[in-house]
């Protein structure tokens, strides 16, 4: 516990409860919850202590002070977007644990991993599958993507220090930049993203997972046909043909044997839970009943236990702050504190057209990832004030919507702690504080230049605005 953290919390709380003029059409109780709120995001940027804790204390708080009743302050746990991505973790356990997960990306290694860039692309490739299911890019990551990366940096003697640049240094950043456009590409390529799927409900924009497949496929794909290249001109490895990496992947797939029936099982599971969810506009079935149904036949099975369900610490570690979360931030919209904001700003440019503000806006969220040290932080504290900066202007809700959705996952590239697999690279000691940054600004920018003009283009075309 950082109890200097903890101060600064405290003083935050304590400057807009009584410091900062409240807004007339703001009640006093819903000033207060803003108080609470804005203490609550600075403190998943500060960690004075795990999120989780921070959130239940807020929600608490928010029940003691009258700014919400208890019932009120817990109802975010009832919320179905809570429980899609409790189904979605449950999921994820099971795939990493029988190993489906891991033969999906040693799959893609052996067909494409002759060369360097191959290598980046099979498993850029393979958490792109994962991530249609999978919202933890940490879990992702750290159970299948990056001990393969390892293994493979290995296999040519490249370790940290003076042999990094054989391979390792430009998969690590490879991979890792390909982590997050696919974590922009999905409802599910991030835990976070569900979260801002309900803002932009809330603001009268619904997002689902088969509307946002449909915005994140074409964009996303062209950022990963092109990034993976642009890394290794960045950081060229030495070592540019890897035949051992395809002939490593065939191996471990022969060591690991032909597909066991709970991985048949599992896959069929797999495979019907993302059809659902991508045609759930044709049938109306709602994608929370299609994951727990997805969830229960694979405990029905056994091949997800309930000991495993029980031991999935990240899944109610989100359990907790994102329910919390999501009703605060609800609250906080209904008290009127959002709209006022986007009056203010919205008054300073009139003078500016909807797609000028839009422009300005992109890039002061974007970049303002350096100082986020979470997507989820980012998403609370910067997503619900721009999108409502925009849509009082008259831009497109469908556009300014999914544009701050996605470029959220995208920024994450800028920094080595930007999103939770970053640190997981970056501790792997191949690539320097500076080339990290360096690789990560450049690509940026590509980023920006892809999604700005193919995608906005694809959305135009597919109806979004």
């Amino acid at each position: 516990m950082h109890w200097k953290r903890l101060a600064v919390l405290f003083a935050l709380f304590a400057a807009i409860q009584w410091v900062v003029p409240r807004p007339a059409v703001v009640t006093p109780e819903g000033w207060r919850l803003f108080a609470i709120f804005a203490a609550t995001i600075a403190g998943l940027i500060l960690q004075p202590a795990p999120g989780g804790a921070l959130v239940l204390l807020a929600i608490t708080l928010a029940a003691l002070t009258g700014s919400l009743t208890i019932q009120e302050a817990l109802a975010g746990y009832a919320d179905p977007t809570v429980w899609l991505v409790m189904a979605a973790f449950f999921i994820s356990r099971a795939l990493i644990n029988t190993g489906l997960a891991r033969r999906i990306a040693l799959i893609f290694v052996r067909l494409f991993g002759k060369t360097s860039l191959g290598v980046c692309y099979s498993l850029a490739l393979s958490d792109l599958v994962l991530a249609t299911i999978i919202p933890s890019n940490g879990a992702r990551s750290g159970g299948v993507i990056l001990p393969i990366v390892r293994s493979i940096a290995e296999l040519y003697g490249s370790r940290p220090g003076p042999t990094a640049a054989l391979l390792g240094a430009f998969l690590m950043t490879g991979v890792y930049q390909g982590i997050c456009i696919t974590a922009a590409m999905f409802y599910t390529g991030q835990a976070s993203n569900p979260l801002a799927a309900q803002i932009a409900a809330q603001m009268g924009y619904p997002m689902s997972w088969a509307s946002w497949f449909a915005a994140g496929i074409v964009p996303g794909l062209c950022s990963l046909a092109v990034v993976p290249w642009l890394v290794m001109r960045l950081n060229p490895p030495e070592v540019r043909r890897t035949p051992e990496a395809a002939a490593f992947a065939a191996r471990e797939l022969k060591a690991m044997g032909s597909m066991k029936p709970q991985e048949i099982v599992l896959a069929l599971v797999f495979v019907t839970v993302c059809g659902l969810w991508a045609t759930s506009g044709w049938h109306k079935l709602d994608i929370t009943v299609t994951g727990l149904l997805g969830s229960g036949l694979l405990l029905l099975t056994g091949v997800l236990r309930w000991e495993d369900v029980k031991g999935e610490r990240a899944a109610w570690d989100i359990f907790i702050w994102y329910g919390g979360l999501l009703r605060l931030g609800r609250a906080l919209n209904d008290t009127g504190v959002t709209a006022e904001f986007a009056k203010a700003v919205g008054g300073a440019f009139a003078a500016f057209p909807w797609p000028v503000l839009l422009a300005a806006a992109l890039l002061v969220y974007f970049y303002a990832h350096y100082g986020f040290a979470s997507i989820t932080a980012h998403i609370l504290a910067m997503y619900p004030p721009f999108l409502a900066v925009l849509a009082a202007k008259g831009a497109p809700l469908g556009l300014a919507a999914f544009a701050f959705a996605c470029f959220a996952n995208l920024s994450a590239g800028l920094t080595h702690y930007g999103t939770t697999p970053a640190p997981m690279f970056f501790a792997h000691e191949y690539v320097p504080f500076r080339r990290w940054w360096h690789t990560g600004f450049l690509i940026s920018l590509v980023n920006l230049a892809i999604w700005s003009t193919i995608g906005f283009a694809w959305w135009k075309l597919i109806g979004i605005w």
